[in-house]
């Protein structure tokens, strides 16, 4: 079974340890820094071997060189993208797959947030990493993308088994939970996952990984396709696509 490690970053950002301890291989997902990255090797006795690239923005690929440098990690990313990451051992491609120790690893299309993300799918872990795409009760703010593309982006993931767990890359939960409540003011399960959150921060815990489960029934952006959250919108009869237009429109005022 992999050991998988959440391990904070700059002020926001979450970056993620994976050790599969048969064949005591390491990967980490995205390097915002790496002293982080470094430190949480060292407590685990792990030897990182693989550095995996959701997307080029600089809190997620800055502390690869320094990582690079003092581990000898290889770098994995995906071949679209390739111009405007760091140096690649591999190239991907979205809908491809690569191994990782005995586990396969599905790289799914993630365009919205950036052209080109990706996010990495393991599936006998159930464990989904989805970068700045699919985030805790949010998405990535369409930076490159068009809102159909994110939102293919969020079928996409939504399709996958509800016990996956999604580990996305920056701690915005609490904001974005006041923000799905002015979409579902009496989603009961939005509302008592708004507390957990602010209980689970104040205790100075992660508020990630969520299950895609409680994505599925939480998370506005996830939701666009329901005619209750058209009806709240005034948006009946509108399409998908149309209605998670509006839905990011409010959250980029918000």
């Amino acid at each position: 079974m992999l050991e998988i490690v959440t391990v904070a970053a700059l002020s926001d950002n979450y970056d993620f340890l994976v050790h599969d301890p048969a064949t005591g291989r390491t990967a980490v997902v995205d390097v915002a820094e790496a002293e982080p990255i470094l430190d949480a090797l060292d407590y685990h006795g792990w030897t990182l071997n693989e550095i995996w690239l959701t997307h080029h923005h600089w809190d997620h690929v800055d502390g690869v060189a320094d990582l690079v440098k003092e581990t000898g990690a290889t770098v994995l990313g995906a071949k679209p993208d390739q111009h405007r990451l760091p140096p690649l051992s591999t190239a991907v491609e979205a809908g491809g797959t690569f191994t990782f120790g005995a586990h396969t690893v599905e790289v799914i299309a993630a365009d919205g947030h950036t052209i080109g993300h990706v996010a990495f799918y393991i599936p006998d872990a159930k464990a989904l990493f989805s970068g700045d795409s699919l985030m805790a009760l949010g998405c990535g703010r369409l930076l490159e993308g068009t809102p159909a593309q994110m939102w293919e982006t969020m079928e996409r993931l939504k399709a996958l088994p509800p016990e996956t767990l999604v580990y996305s890359g920056h701690e915005y939960t609490a904001g974005n939970a006041k923000f799905a409540l002015t979409i579902e003011t009496n989603n009961s399960a939005l509302q008592e996952r708004a507390q957990a959150i602010e209980a689970a921060l104040v205790a100075g815990q992660f508020t990630v990984p969520s299950s895609l489960a409680l994505e599925i029934a939480t998370n506005p952006f996830l939701r666009a396709d329901l005619d209750g959250v058209k009806d709240a919108l005034g948006m009946n009869g509108s399409s998908n696509v149309d209605v998670f237009t509006q839905i990011r429109a409010r959250k980029d005022k918000f």
